[in-house]
């Protein structure tokens, strides 16, 4: 499915041997999908340098991607000087993948597209999820035969699987300080965090 398009993916042809070397690449680049991760608490907030450091952005992109509406705190939002941004884990994990879609030279205005596509997930959802991309257009891919066959039909397309940056991000959070909501901060109010929604659910139930 491609959830931001340009001229379109290469179809490629159906080699067995093609087919499984691009099946070996996929396995070797860890594209190819596993257990999904565990979730992690929805009312814990990451203050901006936190999430910088999670991500491995820098605090001008941040605040950059914040005003401009790209990937705005779900916990808490700036509100007047000396106010301070909380970031859920999901937003930090969109980050992520929004500084690696950059590195690899997709443009600003399809990877709007591909996070506004991403926002309408579940975070369960999210874990297993890989985003292929030819550098011009994005790809959703949720089975390995799909990732297999975009690998196949282009020697310049490159993957993120959203599962393994989940782990990488999670892995980064337990060393770095965070805080749980303040009231009138609950994360349950922002029914953009799906973590929150998650929450509230657990609670409901």
């Amino acid at each position: 499915m491609a959830v931001s398009s340009g001229e379109g993916k290469t179809a490629g042809q159906e080699d067995p041997a093609r087919r499984e070397s691009a099946r070996q690449r996929a396995g070797e680049q860890g594209l190819l999908f596993d257990d999904a991760p565990a979730t992690l608490p929805g009312d814990i907030g990451y203050r901006g340098p936190t999430a910088c450091s999670a991500a491995g952005i820098t605090y001008r992109q941040l605040d950059y991607w914040a005003r401009t509406g790209l990937v705005e705190p779900t916990i808490r939002a700036a509100q007047g000087s000396g106010s301070q941004r909380l970031y859920s884990f999901r937003d930090i994990l969109v980050l992520k993948v929004v500084k690696r879609l950059l590195d690899t030279g997709v443009s600003l205005q399809q990877i709007r597209t591909a996070v506004q596509h991403l926002r309408d997930r579940g975070v369960g959802d999210l874990a297993q999820i890989t985003l292929m991309s030819d550098g011009v257009s994005v790809y959703e891919c949720t089975s390995a035969d799909e990732v297999i066959d975009l690998l196949q039909g282009g020697q310049g397309v490159f993957g993120i699987a959203l599962g393994k940056v989940w782990r990488e991000v999670e892995g980064s959070l337990a060393e770095l300080p965070g805080e749980r909501a303040a009231a009138g901060d609950d994360p349950a109010d922002h029914p953009a965090d799906e973590l929150a929604q998650r929450r509230r659910a657990r609670k409901i139930g």
